[in-house]
């Protein structure tokens, strides 16, 4: 165990974390701490101040894995810097509990500055966590309420979908990705709950499961039918969120294309982007 490196990774942490990102009302409080207070960090935690004290003191016992989650959560660390905060401690990090569904602040803002794509972010079971208001035109109202899930759609909800040439080949890369996102974090509940439910409602879930697909994202392009835009040629990227398994999918048309004048039709005015899980 690194004591004196664990203590300075909890300080620094601790210290860079503000106090509404962390859920607590600070409004009209003086606070001469940067970040969090000691307090606070074992109040949220469930521990007590004098043993989270001795942690930053580099006096503490070896934290148990329980303990080394609940700080993680807390202080809000990425997928990597859990695993240093219990490599710091001596372990091996266990499996996370569940997949990133907050997104950041920077990667909601970058949606935000691209009035000419559609752009969501999709986390680990596929559910759209952040969109920007041509793709709600592009990909359904539904978007809206936050709850629109890929994966569902794909195979028990393909009246939501225009006719695509890619629809066959999202399948492959849908399963692929699940079946990576299973391994990750089998404790998850919602994607536990999610798999189950395209088990039981699809069979053509069942047998691409069974086949093992392999896709990496990258590049494609594919024609779809929009209800309202007509047929639409359009090129999707995937950029990675690595710290947060997470995945923004940038959609756009060929400069000068009769799709580009499309999608600038279906551009609303306000360019404010939606993310209800976006993380402070």
């Amino acid at each position: 165990m690194a004591r004196q490196e664990l203590a300075r990774f909890l300080r620094e942490r601790r210290a860079g974390l503000r106090p509404e990102a962390a859920g607590l009302a600070v409004a009209g409080t003086l606070r001469r701490t940067p970040g969090l207070r000691r307090e606070e960090v074992a109040e949220l935690a469930h521990m007590s101040v004098d043993y989270y004290t001795r942690l930053e003191q580099a006096r503490g016992p070896r934290p148990s894995d329980r303990i080394l989650d609940a700080l993680a959560e807390v202080l809000r660390l990425t997928p990597a810097e859990r695993g240093h905060l219990f490599r710091l401690a001596g372990s091996t990090a266990p499996p996370a509990p569940s997949a990133v569904r907050r997104v950041r602040p920077q990667v909601a803002r970058m949606l935000e500055r691209l009035p000419q794509t559609a752009a969501i972010v999709t986390d680990a079971a596929y559910g759209v966590v952040a969109w920007n208001p041509l793709a709600r035109a592009l990909l359904g109202a539904d978007l809206g309420r936050g709850t629109a899930n890929l994966a569902r759609r794909r195979f028990l909800e393909q009246w939501r979908l225009p006719a695509s040439s890619g629809t066959e080949e999202f399948g492959h890369v849908v399963v692929a990705r699940l079946r990576r996102s299973a391994d990750r974090y089998p404790h998850d509940p919602r994607l536990t709950a999610l798999l189950a439910e395209l088990h039981s409602g699809s069979e053509e879930f069942r047998q691409l499961w069974q086949a093992h697909p392999v896709h990496a994202p990258g590049h494609r392009t594919k024609t779809v039918d929009h209800p309202t835009a007509g047929r639409l040629r359009l090129n999707c990227d995937v950029l990675l969120v690595p710290e947060d398994d997470q995945e923004v999918v940038l959609i756009t048309a060929d400069p000068g294309s009769p799709t580009e004048r499309a999608l600038r039709a279906l551009g609303e005015p306000g360019r404010r982007v939606n993310s209800p899980g976006r993380s402070a």
